[in-house]
């Protein structure tokens, strides 16, 4: 997590006044967003099934933003109830919803062959039914007669997933209904946008195979991993006014990543040439 109390970027106060709701907001990328926007003023919820998480990102964004106002609201994206109730802590708390930024997400490594269809399931009830189910729940309770935005998460790159063919899918899915919903929803002022993250260095990737994370930074042209604030920087200037125009896009933020053209794996990232299948924890 990156340290200071103020934004080495933007200027004092450039959210002030707002209030935001950050799923998946207890670690990693959403984490440091939720950082990012208490150093710019606004109010800030977070998000996750796992209150302990969550109240341990708020103590930390706490004592690196003192005064910063960032609360914990648990609950499942993927239920459509439970989504709602979550939408509609943050609005009771804060009083108002400005800016929803769809973070959590969630995939494992595993051959498209070999992908159960619960597994299919899985992830795109995550990834695409959660973005809507919040994404309908802040426009019904919190964005209806005064606008607001939407940021939504997705991954880079866009010519394949070798190793996650299902979280391909459905981070195209996702960006697919950026598009759309940008043009429905336009006449009730609400503004949607999609950011495509390539690997960023969080405690997340330790849940990769160590030789995939070995290898991550030699398929990136840039030759290194995204900064977590280089990410928390571009949510924050979408949800600024600054940002307005690029309403219905997708921006990627990959360190050219997504122009990779080469043979996968990578030279050296695997003896044999396979696709590492990732141990995945008991189903919950």
């Amino acid at each position: 997590m990156s340290t200071g109390a103020e934004s080495r970027i933007f200027a004092p106060g450039i959210l002030a006044g707002q209030a935001a709701l950050i799923t998946g907001g207890g670690t990693g990328l959403g984490r440091e967003t939720a950082l990012e926007f208490a150093r710019c003023g606004a109010s800030v919820a977070i998000a996750g099934r796992r209150e302990d998480v969550l109240d341990e990102a708020c103590a930390l964004i706490g004592d690196e933003v003192p005064g910063a106002v960032v609360r914990a609201v648990a609950g499942d994206i993927r239920d459509p109830d439970a989504a709602g109730a979550l939408v509609g802590a943050a609005l009771a708390a804060a009083g108002r919803l400005d800016v929803v930024v769809n973070n959590a997400g969630g995939q494992f490594f595993s051959p498209a062959e070999l992908i159960a269809t619960r597994g299919w399931e899985a992830v795109w009830r995550l990834n695409v039914e959660g973005m809507l189910n919040v994404s309908r729940a802040a426009r019904e309770q919190a964005f209806a007669g005064r606008g607001g935005k939407i940021i939504n998460v997705t991954l880079s790159p866009h010519h394949g997933m070798p190793g996650m063919a299902h979280s391909g899918a459905a981070r195209a899915a996702v960006e697919a209904l950026t598009r759309r919903l940008a043009r429905e929803w336009a006449p009730d002022a609400i503004s949607l946008f999609a950011v495509a993250a390539g690997h960023f260095d969080t405690e997340v990737m330790v849940k990769y195979p160590e030789i995939v994370r070995a290898g991550m930074s030699r398929a990136v042209p840039l030759q290194r991993l995204g900064r977590p604030e280089e990410h928390a920087w571009l949510v924050t200037y979408l949800a600024t006014e600054a940002a307005n125009a690029l309403n219905g896009s997708t921006v990627t933020l990959d360190g050219a990543r997504d122009n990779w053209f080469g043979p996968w794996p990578p030279e050296g990232l695997h003896d044999e040439g396979e696709v590492p299948v990732e141990e995945r924890r008991a189903r919950r």
